[in-house]
């Protein structure tokens, strides 16, 4: 059996730039304007991407058949991705987008405990010990900001999902193309949130304004589902196949320290010094992580 290719410097910096993409999320998920449901956000946001996907598909004539097992279960884990999105905005809604950003972290930590489960190996102890120090980090932060639960929950369940969804693209790449897995979970997540935003409809009634994105949402709305979609999301599942999903999840980690600081000059936030001390505990356990894994690879 072959060996997986092992990452290079440049996989690692691409990954990096990646995260820099996700950080700037968060910051678009607060321009665009508050009436706008989360859900319908999520929406445009997913449908959009589906399409950029079926036209990037169609130049590149990487359309290949998808046996319906896949295929279905492709779409399952796109209304995973679908909730995650909408627990995402809805954190960013409700609190800071750091405070949102921040508590993505703990993803790491919810990717160490899960994925022994689906690959039927053991938990790593180095796994579970740097996820702890993201715990630490997590402290510090939250130290002064407990006021904010509401968005700190929704951050927690948007990280666990995105653990979920991780773990399940890194054996889709194994057989399909990264951009028809994407193309494929977009849909899911466009069905998931359009079966929701009916129900919500159904249930209380929505207004035009809650519904419809303003004309200079369009363009915050177009940018993530090109840039933060549509690109980045392939490029993450591409590069799976070189990196393991808690690589991945912790580098991910990241995204509170570049939100900040994306944070910091266009919307003006400033967080507290826990904060920011937590975030340099976060970026040590990301810096000692490829380190620490080739020294005790066994462990």
């Amino acid at each position: 059996m072959n060996n997986p290719p092992k990452p290079s410097f440049a996989d690692y910096l691409h990954l990096h730039f990646l995260v820099l993409i996700w950080g700037f999320t968060a910051i678009l998920g607060k321009l665009v304007n508050p009436d706008l449901l989360r859900i319908s956000l999520t929406f445009f946001r997913t449908l959009l991407a589906a399409i950029g996907l079926a036209l990037v598909l169609w130049l590149r004539k990487e359309w290949k058949r998808v046996p319906a097992q896949d295929r279905w279960q492709m779409l399952g884990v796109g209304v995973i991705m679908g909730v995650h999105w909408l627990t995402f905005f809805g954190s960013a809604h409700v609190s800071s987008a750091s405070v949102c950003l921040a508590g993505m972290s703990t993803t790491s930590l919810f990717t160490a405990l899960l994925e022994p489960l689906f690959s039927r190996r053991r938990v790593r102890p180095l796994e579970i010990l740097l996820s702890l120090v993201v715990i630490a980090g997590l402290y510090l932060i939250f130290r002064f900001e407990f006021d904010q639960s509401l968005g700190l929950g929704l951050a927690l369940t948007s990280a666990f999902l995105a653990a979920l969804f991780t773990i399940a693209n890194s054996r889709f790449v194994k057989k399909h193309n990264a951009l028809l897995i994407t193309y494929y979970e977009m849909n899911g997540a466009t069905l998931g949130m359009l079966v929701g935003l009916i129900g919500v409809s159904l249930i209380s009634g929505l207004t035009t304004k809650e519904v419809i994105p303003q004309p200079m949402d369009w363009t915050w709305i177009v940018i993530l589902a090109s840039v933060c979609t549509v690109y980045a999301y392939s490029a993450s599942v591409y590069l799976l196949r070189k990196v393991s999903p808690f690589t991945l999840n912790l580098t991910i980690n990241l995204e509170p320290v570049y939100g900040m600081a994306l944070a910091y000059f266009v919307l003006d936030e400033r967080m507290t010094a826990g904060f920011y001390a937590g975030t340099l505990v976060i970026l040590l356990s990301v810096i000692l992580y490829p380190m620490l894994n080739s020294r005790f690879a066994s462990v």
